[in-house]
């Protein structure tokens, strides 16, 4: 198959995309904008837009990413309730650098993440791309846990995910969504260069 059939059948699935998948992915770029900012309104966009992207990765056949959606979903609701907690204190902003214990239990959620996820979808699903589908959720399980602390290295995770995600989304005919994490891999290299400068400023006073 060459480019030009492909470009082809990419536009004719953007076609077909449903409103319901315009919706999640505009609130999913509402909710990586404001995580960029690192603004408190990242956590109701993010929970709408997971909640519908729950049942559209389900549809497609990506059950590790509609997991991963509805563990996105949790997490906001805990990042929401964190910052909630700590509205009165600049804690409730701070960016902070992973430390060892971090790194250990990111390298946990990970391994472990991944090898519950390819056992679940080689032998419970119809999947036939359990090992990849693994990886994207289970790397961005520990992205997520790492935002849901302020850690600044919770963009590389969440990348890491994205670039796996993007050629199994297209692969499953969501192209729209394969557009948004595109984006969403371009925003969080410059929340990663925001986040980071915010934190050596904090240092330097």
């Amino acid at each position: 198959m060459n480019f030009q059939s492909l470009a082809t059948e990419f536009v004719q699935q953007l076609f077909a995309t449903s409103l319901t998948e315009y919706v999640a992915v505009f609130f999913g770029i509402l909710s990586v904008l404001y995580a960029k900012k690192n603004h408190v309104l990242l956590y109701p966009t993010g929970i709408i837009s997971t909640s519908l992207f729950v049942w559209i990765m389900s549809e497609a056949g990506l059950y590790a990413e509609s997991a991963l959606n509805s563990y996105y979903f949790i997490m906001s609701l805990y990042g929401w309730w964190l910052w909630h907690q700590h509205k009165e204190s600049e804690n409730a902003k701070a960016i902070t650098k992973a430390s060892k214990r971090d790194w250990m239990v990111v390298l946990v959620i990970t391994l472990f993440g991944w090898a519950l996820l390819y056992f679940i979808l080689k032998n419970y699903t119809t999947s036939d791309v359990a090992g990849w589908d693994a990886w994207v959720s289970a790397t961005a399980w520990a992205g997520m846990w790492l935002l849901a602390k302020h850690k600044l290295e919770n963009w590389l995770l969440l990348n890491i995910s994205n670039l796996i995600a993007i050629p199994l989304q297209v692969h499953k005919g969501i192209p729209l969504t394969a557009l948004l994490t595109v984006f969403l891999f371009i925003i969080a290299i410059f929340g990663y260069l925001r986040w980071r400068k915010s934190y050596y400023a904090i240092q330097i006073h």
